[in-house]
């Protein structure tokens, strides 16, 4: 298996957006899968996504557009998913073409609801892609940042240290440091409990708690994220590598965070409904709540933040009297 190859990018939001300028630095064409036609030919009009980093240019003649599942991806070598989780099996659902022998690159920082499986198990285990041949991409790096060139960091998990090597070499540019790690799981699991963290400073900042608050909320939510992913996948890793601390920290505090405008939105006193609306953006850690809350039933790790942030979304609960009743237990 030649890595990387012909790329193809799945997906059309802001983020995919961002992996596919990462990979057009190093390479001259790829492949690219968007749900609607309407947003292809607007992108080809334009130069540029029309919806997202509109500020990114993109050489159109080098880059293969498809609504069609299938072509895209026997048309490719490596295929890197880069859609929200709750719309991942909607676009799987046309798949036929054969997703085994190619070597697979999730960056989605969700859990596939219903199944509640993180992305890489579901492909093991619903496709048969094998693990050597799948790999999760890591933070802390948002998709606006990319944009503008700021320098940022990627952490490229596989099993197969050779083929992660091949690709984070691959990614590298003046702008993009990369690094491999053997701990898929793990990084997919840290990715999605940032969001939900992220979800309750934002929350907290909505109720105007200050920096003193956020500090110790988070210097908990770590260890939290620890003791989950350590239960759940036990091996020896660092937590205070960048691609778990470093994940959570750019998500909990950054402008560009639409877990954390999503969390000070509900903090502000919207409903779960209107802040979907008006943000006009998926907030993943508002599914990954629901599904690591019904994974660790399984578990039952001590998780307080978690439950807190499940309590305001799910139940309803006052978001006042929960970060209340959570501030009497972080330490």
């Amino acid at each position: 298996m030649k890595i990387p190859g012909r790329v193809a990018i799945i997906g059309g939001g802001s983020w995919a957006t961002a992996i596919a300028k990462m990979v057009m630095t190093n390479t001259d064409k790829i492949n690219w899968y968007m749900r609607r036609n309407d947003r292809i030919e607007e992108f080809r009009r334009l130069g540029h996504n029309p919806a997202y980093l509109s500020s990114v240019k993109f050489d159109i003649d080098n880059i293969f557009f498809s609504t069609n599942l299938n072509e895209i991806v026997k048309k490719s070598d490596t295929l890197i998913f880069a859609t929200p989780s709750p719309y991942l099996k909607l676009h799987l659902k046309k798949l036929r073409a054969k997703m085994s022998d190619k070597f697979i690159v999730t960056s989605i920082k969700g859990i596939v609801p219903d199944e509640n499986m993180i992305i890489t198990e579901y492909l093991q285990k619903t496709y048969k892609v094998p693990d050597e041949n799948i790999a999760v991409l890591g933070g802390p790096c948002h998709a606006e940042e990319i944009a503008y060139e700021r320098l940022s960091y990627l952490t490229v998990g596989c099993k197969n240290q050779e083929k992660a090597t091949a690709f984070a070499d691959f990614l590298k540019s003046s702008y993009l440091t990369t690094t491999t790690s053997e701990d898929v799981a793990g990084i997919e699991y840290g990715a999605v409990l940032k969001n939900v963290y992220a979800i309750a400073a934002g929350i907290c900042s909505g109720l105007k708690y200050g920096d003193n608050f956020q500090a110790v909320l988070v210097s908990n939510a770590i260890q939290e994220l620890n003791r989950f992913v350590q239960t759940v996948n036990p091996m020896e890793r660092n937590i205070n590598d960048s691609v778990y601390l470093g994940d959570l920290l750019v998500t909990a505090y950054s402008k560009f965070s639409r877990n954390h405008m999503f969390g000070t939105m509900i903090g502000k006193g919207y409903s779960v409904k209107t802040a979907q609306i008006e943000m006009e953006m998926i907030a993943e850690g508002y599914y990954g709540t629901k599904c690591i809350m019904e994974i660790n039933q399984q578990y039952n790790v001590n998780m307080p933040i978690l439950d807190t942030v499940y309590n305001i979304l799910y139940k309803k609960m006052s978001p006042y009297m929960q970060v209340k009743q959570l501030s009497e237990v972080l330490r």
